[in-house]
């Protein structure tokens, strides 16, 4: 019913940049909240940025002051700015969407297959 496709992952030096996105497709009504999640081997998932459907905003502690989430209600589409990369920021990261589906009372949050980003020198 709904698709999230994750793009602009890849390899970067240390204190490099990097803007990732998310577009989601399918049979939508509305988009709730947005936001991107990370992964690194032998750890849990974690929340790295969230975003509302009024933009408010919340981040990670890691992260604050060096990721930037937003979002493009027209295309259905959150980014996430990754600037001043560290080598603790190497991860799979993951987005995810709160949708409400035509003919669904109901929200459901769906998830992208995932984008590897890896900070490297």
């Amino acid at each position: 019913q709904v698709q999230l496709v994750e793009a602009g992952g890849g390899l970067v030096q240390p204190g490099g940049s990097l803007r990732l996105s998310c577009a989601a497709s399918g049979s939508i009504l509305s988009i709730d909240a947005m936001g991107w999640y990370r992964q690194a081997p032998g750890k849990q998932r974690e929340l790295v940025a969230r975003i509302t459907n009024g933009d408010s905003t919340n981040y990670a502690d890691s992260v604050k002051g060096r990721f930037t989430i937003s979002r493009d209600n027209a295309k259905n589409t959150v980014y996430l700015q990754m600037n001043s990369l560290r080598p603790e920021d190497t991860a799979g990261y993951y987005c995810n969407a709160n949708v409400r589906t035509y003919g669904s009372v109901w929200n459901r949050t769906y998830w992208g297959q995932g984008t590897q980003v890896t900070v490297s020198s």
